[in-house]
């Protein structure tokens, strides 16, 4: 009988350490969430599903097929240039509104970066195809964040691609305040943003 209760005793106690540890490894692995990256020459951490988990938290209403669609491209372009697709998909939800555009750029163009939209007679370039819009945003942070020695995977479909190599540079978000942007607070709005993501 004894022996019996013994038994109990321990499996008991086995069961509880092996759910006390369980435990301490959930609440780890939450304390110790590893933050996105603010560099631009950098490997994204967000996977597609929780980029677009993070972007239908701002636009409930959107197509969740499309917005999953987009965010694989972001995650595979970035990925075949190092280039942080973080950083990128955050900066084309701050440049589109998340994707509502509204100004010079419209959804048609495929331009997720308001690249070359300047004025009524320059209102940013246009691409044939989701995937080119989204490449050629991430050729342009490519453009900002490497030194023209570095070569792209892809063949090049921005057409502004060459002009940042010759006198801007920017190693992370914060450096893309005055260079891609003329607001002094764009770093720090990509920043939030990327805050906001690493919640995801």
């Amino acid at each position: 009988m004894k022996k019996k209760e013994n038994m109990k005793k321990i499996v008991f106690c086995l069961c509880t350490l092996t759910f006390l540890a369980f435990l301490f490894s959930c609440m780890t692995g939450r304390a110790e969430k590893k933050p996105c990256s603010r560099a631009i020459y950098d490997c994204g951490i967000k996977s597609p599903e929780q980029l677009t988990a993070f972007f239908l938290a701002h636009k409930t209403a959107a197509s969740k097929s499309d917005i999953l669609r987009l965010s694989r491209l972001y995650v595979q372009e970035g990925a075949d240039e190092h280039i942080n697709s973080d950083i990128a998909f955050v900066q084309m939800c701050l440049e589109t509104g998340f994707l509502s555009f509204g100004n010079l750029v419209t959804a048609d163009m495929h331009n997720y970066c308001g690249l070359g939209a300047m004025d009524a007679e320059h209102p940013g370039e246009s691409f044939a195809t989701e995937q080119l819009g989204v490449r050629a945003h991430i050729q342009h942070l490519h453009a900002y964040a490497t030194t023209a020695d570095v070569s792209l995977k892809h063949e090049l479909v921005d057409p502004r691609y060459s002009w940042p190599h010759k006198a801007l540079f920017a190693a992370s978000v914060y450096d893309l305040a005055g260079t891609w942007a003329t607001d002094k607070d764009y770093g720090e709005k990509l920043n939030r943003l990327l805050t906001e993501l690493d919640d995801f």
